[in-house]
Parts: C-alpha cells; sequence; structure tokens
C-alpha cells in the first residue's frame, strides 16, 4: 500500500544547485536590462532639455555604399522567412571548418526584439574573414577572435592567462601571425551586452567600442598585455606598445534599445574590417538582421 501523502524527491543536489544559479542568472538579466533602459530613456530626456547649441552636432550624413544596404531580393526574403519559421530542432546549415551548426532555434536570435547568441556571431565572424580571403585587395588584413577568447584570456586566478589562448593562433591553425594583421577584434560580453575591443595595428590603437557608450579601460589594458606576450610567443619580437592610444570610440551609431547591442558589435567589424567609417544607425538593425540570416544560410558574407 502506498501512502499518498509521502513525496518523493526526484531532484538532485546538482541540479538544485543548477537551477539557483538559473534564477539568479535570470534575475540579474532582468536588472541589468532594466538599467540599460533606464539609462537609454534617462539620456533622451537629458538631450530634450539641453539649448540647442550644446547638443551634440550630428555628422554630416556619408553617401552609402550600395552594397552595404542592397535590400533582399524577393527569394531571398523568402528564403529568411522560411527559416525563421523552421522547426527549432532541424539544422539549417553547418560550417564545417568551425564546426558551427545553426538550427532553426538557433536562427531565431536574428528576428527583431531578441537577443544574437555565440554561434551566430562566431559564424558571422568565421564568413568575414572568408570574405577577406576570398578578395583581399578589397579588405583589410584581419583576424577575428571567438567569443569565448576574452573570457578565456582572462580565466586565470590572477585575472590573466596567456597560457591558457596560446594555442589558438599558431601558424599552422591561422596561416599567419597578429603582428600581420591591420586590425584584430575581439568580442566582448558583459553579462547581457556585447561590446567590441580592437587591437589596431594600423593606427597603433586599442580601441573599445560600446553601443551604449560604456566604458572599460581593463579590456584595453589587458589586450595591449596580450598582444606584447604574443608577437614575443609566436614571432620573438619584444614589441613596445606603450606609444599605442587607447581610445573610447564616440563618433559610432549607438543603440535606442535594449537587445540590439549584438547586431551593432558585428556591424562594427564588418564596416571596420572594410576600413569604412560606421555609416549606420539604428534604423538599419531590421534590414540588418534579415541580411546577416541570409549570409549565414548561404555561408557568405558580402
Amino acid at each position: 500500500m502506498i501512502n499518498s501523502n509521502l513525496k518523493v524527491d526526484n531532484e538532485s543536489p546538482e541540479r538544485g544547485a543548477y537551477k539557483k544559479l538559473l534564477e539568479e542568472s535570470n534575475r540579474l538579466r532582468t536588472d541589468r536590462l532594466n538599467q540599460l533602459k533606464f539609462q537609454i530613456e534617462l539620456n533622451e530626456k537629458r538631450l530634450l532639455f539641453l539649448p540647442e547649441s550644446l547638443r551634440p552636432e550630428k555628422e554630416p550624413e556619408q553617401e552609402l555604399p550600395r552594397e552595404l544596404f542592397s535590400p533582399l531580393t524577393e527569394e531571398e526574403e523568402n528564403e529568411v522567412e522560411q527559416a525563421f519559421s523552421a522547426n527549432r530542432k532541424k539544422v539549417l546549415v553547418v560550417h564545417e571548418i568551425s564546426n558551427i551548426g545553426i538550427t532553426g532555434e538557433i536562427l531565431k536570435c536574428l528576428r527583431p526584439g531578441a537577443w544574437l547568441n555565440d554561434e551566430v556571431i562566431n559564424l558571422y565572424l568565421e564568413l568575414l574573414k572568408e570574405r577577406e580571403k576570398r578578395e583581399p585587395q578589397k579588405f583589410l588584413k584581419c583576424h577575428f577572435f571567438n567569443t569565448f577568447f576574452y573570457k578565456k584570456l582572462i580565466g586565470g586566478r590572477s585575472g590573466y592567462d596567456f597560457k591558457s589562448v596560446r594555442r589558438w593562433t599558431t601558424q599552422k591553425k591561422l596561416g599567419y601571425s597578429l603582428l600581420e594583421c591591420d586590425k584584430v577584434f575581439v568580442p566582448i560580453h558583459k553579462e547581457i551586452h556585447w561590446c567590441l575591443a580592437i587591437i589596431n595595428k594600423k593606427d597603433k590603437k586599442f580601441q573599445y567600442l560600446d553601443s551604449l557608450r560604456g566604458r572599460d579601460n581593463q579590456v584595453l589594458t589587458v589586450l595591449a598585455r596580450y598582444f606584447t606576450d604574443e608577437v614575443k610567443d609566436k614571432n620573438g619580437e619584444e614589441f613596445d606598445v606603450s606609444s599605442w592610444e587607447k581610445e573610447f570610440v564616440e563618433d559610432l551609431p549607438e543603440q535606442e534599445n535594449g537587445y540590439d547591442c549584438g547586431m551593432f558589435m558585428i556591424k562594427y567589424a564588418d564596416f571596420y574590417s572594410r576600413g569604412l567609417g560606421l555609416c549606420f544607425n539604428q534604423g538599419h538593425m531590421p534590414y540588418f538582421r534579415r541580411r546577416t540570416a541570409k549570409e549565414i544560410l548561404r555561408l557568405k558574407a558580402e
């Protein structure tokens, strides 16, 4: 006879701990989103009450290169829409070199209002490198680290661990050294917000781009140390970056919501790897989302 008053606890201690971590993570994410929303609204209100003479001057609009904003064809629009409607478990495309697979669920992060995930960001950055290899005369020589690089680099007990990423950039893996690159792009994930850091050898700068105008000097300090260690390890050279500028890029397109930071980040990399200024704005984001989906489905960045 079974006593119906008895409860069987099938939840292991590990599962319980995981659930607590997940709940705490969701709480922190919600808090951070509310902070971001408040910050955006506050800045908008401040601008309204500023005298005209003190308001930031708008840069003269650049003539936009047509290829960067070419509308999707009807066929491409249908392809993207079908992919967005696909079964969430269906594998839509696999990038064999990086072994990144994109399912219907993963691709949905490119729909309006969603946060970009690691798979989509990393695959897109792979496609930017392949684009450069196809047409080296058209693009700067660049390296694109994936979203896990910086986390790994600062994952040591001292907050810096070169050894953990030393093998990421061997000549055998890359076919080139970072010292040969004009720019090295490093995605930075700050809880629920994406930013971009750049080791800009071409202009002798360490740059930080945040679509909400945040600043993080530690990121640039870490990357300066990393680049020195990397060049010494791979090229056997003592490379002095003490005179390089640390720049928090001010003149950049800004997001006006709480979810487009990932799109801004990958488009910063797209435009800068072309050697272009950042001639886009929040209004282009819906188009960029669908264009990125098309490029991922076809495994070709344009």
